[in-house]
């Protein structure tokens, strides 16, 4: 439609994040999970690092892999999980996606992702309520409102051969 992309992103996410309140729990849990951390977002950079560094966050993610290094095109698209995968060298059997759309979900269950649904705790009104469900698919291995409650025991869990060192791919952040 004759728009720059770098404006409409930066026009989208002029957001007030003075709601977003900084998350040690959060932050800890991330932290004790073995392997690496990834942020794969439909955003732009900015805004994940906004977000993320808002939250307390940001520090414990490699790397960002936005809208933009996707060549602007959006999950669900299976060329951007491929690309996202290839450029960061991570083996999808041993990685685990994270995503509050289920739709989002489709492509990494079939590369051989570990996919995690994050619901939210109330609904959000400025989203549609078929994104916000809780959905039971075979795509969809775990659905959790509560991420930090999720993630706790998983970096408690000892490393064992041929799970140590995987890679875990957040969603893009809100």
């Amino acid at each position: 439609h004759g728009i720059d992309p770098a404006d409409f992103l930066d026009f989208a996410h002029q957001i007030d994040l003075s709601l977003l309140d900084p998350n040690p729990e959060l932050g800890e849990a991330i932290a004790a999970l073995p392997g690496r951390k990834l942020i794969l977002t439909n955003g732009s950079r900015g805004h994940a690092e906004n977000v993320a560094g808002k939250l307390g966050i940001l520090h414990h993610f490699e790397d960002i892999f936005d809208i933009v290094e996707a060549g602007f095109l959006p999950k669900p698209e299976r060329a951007t999980y491929e690309h996202f995968l290839a450029r960061h060298a991570v083996d999808p059997a041993r990685a685990a996606m994270f995503e509050d759309i289920e739709k989002n979900l489709l492509v990494p269950s079939a590369l051989g992702m570990q996919t995690v649904l994050i619901v939210p705790k109330t609904p959000d009104p400025f989203r549609e309520s078929w994104e916000q469900a809780a959905v039971e698919a075979g795509h969809v291995h775990h659905v959790t409102a509560d991420l930090t409650g999720f993630l706790r025991p998983l970096g408690r869990l000892e490393e064992r051969p041929g799970k140590a060192g995987g890679t875990i791919a957040a969603p893009g952040v809100p």
